[in-house]
């Protein structure tokens, strides 16, 4: 099918269209935390097309899915993968629907089965197409041709198992006008923040950086056309007023890989959002959260930001050393990371940020810079005190830089690599299990960072809240507390394990420590939401009889 039938195919709304095409369904499957804007986006062009589509949850029975879908008789199962770290479950989620009997067309989509579709396609037999970037005018396309039978080999935009190994098509362009597409499909339970309706929006696609250790803009720039879209603010206000319509969202959370406001560009399309937020008055009752670099962070517009709800910025710092900047190809410096901070301080904006304790060139002497730099920006506890290690994704030029220089290590979905320094790689492993209680899943760092975000989004939504400031001065005095000795495990350990003692890293006073201070965090917020609870139910109920109110819970 030519372009301009493909695009007539999927703006199509005809009653007629519709009444033919009903029996036809599309099956999406993949990670639905926040509502999984990827699989909306895929759905509301299904819908648009006159077919039915279904969301499921990756992590649902797959017993249970497997007899849905039998009964359904889907003409598509798409999945939906970023990370190939979480290949095995869609595999084995895969492998009990075929062998439930299941003869639906299987594809993929996501960064890794895009970027690195052959070993994608040989570690997944059951996989019949993998849809290679942008996936809405391709999934069409393909339901096109499956429906009537026709062959969907030479689509663009695809890749697949030939006989003499894997056959990618020519690349399809990305979508040129992100407003071109409808509104992303919603789950039909949304998720809260302290009672209020919550859920994610894009007002742009693309990241005009290149980092080295990111899919993301290898994701885009491998496909034809422009690398980032942003969305006219028009159309994202229109679509966050929907939203507060019909699911009375109170909070927006903006997954934007890089919020646009890069250049004068970027100041003059912020500017336009600021004016339309005021003037539809989401300024008035609704907050936001974006993630963008260090670089954009400027005190003027920041300020006007937050006068239109912003409340909440990530920023991906990622290291707090040269030599680990350099490597990660982040294009930014220590003092511009600094500055970011200062200003979000400054202004009072609440802050969170992603941060690669380990990376490819890392020493001791660099865990100790990072450490020192961490301390410089949230030994006041602002915010958690929270590391990582950066992993070689599927993709990325890190990777490949890693595997010629003989130094990737590990299988398809756990990609390592060994240090410069041999100890360092013990060491990384032993520090790594002592501070699982404190930075991983929902440890004592990421508890005390949710519990600032609630105080602020309280703050700003429940204005007659009573003692916000009593209770942010104890958060912040826990976590400069908790950040300090994390922190100074981290230098005290780093210098001893370089002498040859690990004894400091010994995990069971340090899970002790942390669960005691979770105790004592869980009660400081459970005795500010109980002096407010009647505060935040009036506040909250302004929600549609369809929605009831749900308070947090409190012990």
């Amino acid at each position: 099918m030519d372009g301009d039938r493909l695009h007539a195919a999927i703006l199509l709304d005809a009653p007629e269209r519709r009444r033919k095409d009903a029996k036809v369904e599309i099956a999406l499957i993949g990670y639905q935390d926040q509502g999984n804007l990827g699989l909306g986006y895929l759905a509301a062009v299904v819908e648009r097309r006159g077919w039915a589509a279904r969301l499921y949850d990756i992590r649902d029975d797959a017993d249970a899915l497997a007899r849905e879908l039998s009964a359904r008789k889907p003409l598509i199962v798409g999945f939906s993968l970023i990370f190939q770290f979480f290949l095995p479950r869609y595999r084995e989620v895969a492998q009990t629907l075929r062998a439930a009997g299941i003869d639906a067309h299987f594809t993929i989509g996501g960064h890794f089965p895009s970027l690195c579709h052959e070993e994608l396609l040989a570690n997944f037999p059951e996989i019949d197409s993998v849809v290679r970037y942008e996936g809405e005018e391709t999934l069409i396309a393909l339901g096109e041709r499956l429906r009537c039978g026709a062959d969907w080999r030479d689509l663009d935009g695809i890749a697949y198992q030939g006989p003499d190994g894997p056959v990618a098509t020519q690349a399809r362009a990305l979508v040129t006008d992100l407003d071109s597409l409808p509104f992303p499909r919603r789950p039909d339970k949304v998720e809260r923040i302290v009672g209020y309706p919550t859920l994610p929006v894009l007002a742009s696609r693309g990241c005009i950086r290149r980092c080295s250790f990111c899919s993301i803009h290898t994701f885009y720039r491998t496909a034809p056309g422009r690398t980032v879209r942003v969305r006219q603010p028009e159309k994202v206000v229109e679509e966050m007023l929907e939203l507060r319509e019909t699911y009375d969202v109170r909070v927006f959370l903006f997954q934007d890989d890089d919020f646009p406001l890069w250049g004068k560009k970027g100041r003059r399309w912020a500017d336009e959002l600021i004016d339309r937020l005021h003037a539809s008055g989401l300024s008035h009752d609704t907050i936001f959260k974006i993630s963008c670099r260090a670089e954009y962070v400027e005190e003027e517009l920041f300020g006007a930001l937050k006068e239109a709800g912003l409340f909440l910025v990530y920023m991906g710092l990622e290291s707090g050393v040269e030599d680990g900047l350099d490597v990660l190809f982040k294009q930014t410096s220590i003092e511009q990371n600094l500055q970011a901070v200062a200003t979000l301080k400054q202004l009072g904006l609440a802050w969170n940020y992603g941060f690669m304790l380990f990376d490819p060139s890392t020493t001791f002497d660099s865990i100790r810079g990072n450490a020192a730099f961490l301390r410089r920006i949230v030994g006041d506890g602002s915010t958690a005190a929270v590391f990582s290690r950066m992993l070689p994704y599927g993709g990325t030029t890190i990777r490949d830089t890693l595997a010629s220089e003989g130094r990737l290590r590990g299988d398809l979905t756990h990609p390592d690599y060994v240090f410069l320094d041999p100890l360092i790689n013990d060491y990384h492993g032993l520090l790594t299990r002592a501070v699982r209680p404190w930075i991983h899943n929902r440890g004592l760092s990421y508890s005390l960072a949710n519990s600032i975000d609630e105080v602020e989004t309280i703050e700003r939504l429940a204005p007659l809240a009573s003692g916000c400031a009593e209770y942010r001065a104890e958060l912040r005095a826990l976590t400069a507390e908790s950040n300090d000795r994390l922190l100074r495990l981290v230098e005290d350990s780093s210098l001893a394990f370089e002498r040859g003692d690990p004894e400091p890293l010994d995990p069971l006073p340090i899970a002790a420590y942390c669960e005691a201070q979770l105790e004592t965090l869980d009660a400081l917020r459970d005795t500010f939401l109980r002096r407010n609870m009647d505060t935040l139910v009036a506040s909250i109920r302004g929600m549609p009889a369809a929605h009831p109110v749900m308070m947090p819970q409190v012990h």
